[in-house]
């Protein structure tokens, strides 16, 4: 699917307003609170636009607002990923790709990050493989763009908050376009 800015924004007004998988705000919401994460921590302007981003692969299919009751991994980072390499370069499309394996990763590294994890968030990290073993977090950790990924996860993480007050899409535009 060949999408331009535009029509990814509209992707976000329009179909954002559904459900974030098991969790207790829309996808639009979550995305927003991940990229106010971002720009509150001084991240790059590709880096916010990975977060605001991130989950766009959740709106590009026909699987249900919750795939992962269905036992059903819906590889979002692929799908999403896929649209956004075409215009955006790999500081804003490598974290989005590599945000499930952060999640792995922080798993295997961090014995108190996967007890932080929402039950939605637990079940999709089964469908996902599970935590990484010691071998595979050292080489995830070594990727090009792994960091990025860690701090977009931790950021994905906690953005998740019910009536969390942010920017709106629109003020996301002028960053997003620097990154073209």
């Amino acid at each position: 699917m060949r999408l331009n800015l535009d029509e990814i924004f509209d992707i976000f007004a329009t179909r954002g307003h559904a459900q974030y998988g098991g969790e207790p705000i829309t996808q639009l919401e979550h995305g927003l609170q991940c990229a106010t994460l971002a720009k509150e921590h001084a991240a790059t302007p590709e880096l916010i636009t990975a977060c605001l981003f991130h989950d766009l692969g959740h709106l590009l299919h026909d699987l249900g607002e919750n795939p992962t009751e269905q036992a059903i991994d819906d590889r979002h980072e692929y799908e999403g990923t896929k649209c956004l390499e075409q215009i955006f370069s790999p500081a804003v499309t490598e974290p989005i790709r590599l945000h499930v394996e952060a999640k792995r990763y922080l798993c295997a590294v961090d014995p108190n990050y996967r007890a932080s994890l929402s039950e939605n968030s637990e079940s999709s990290l089964i469908l996902q493989g599970g935590p990484f073993s010691s071998e595979e977090a050292a080489m995830f950790i070594a990727k090009p763009y792994a960091k990025s990924a860690v701090k977009l996860r931790i950021w994905d993480d906690r953005a998740k908050v019910v009536g969390l007050e942010t920017p709106d899409l629109s003020s996301f535009v002028a960053i997003s376009k620097s990154c073209l």
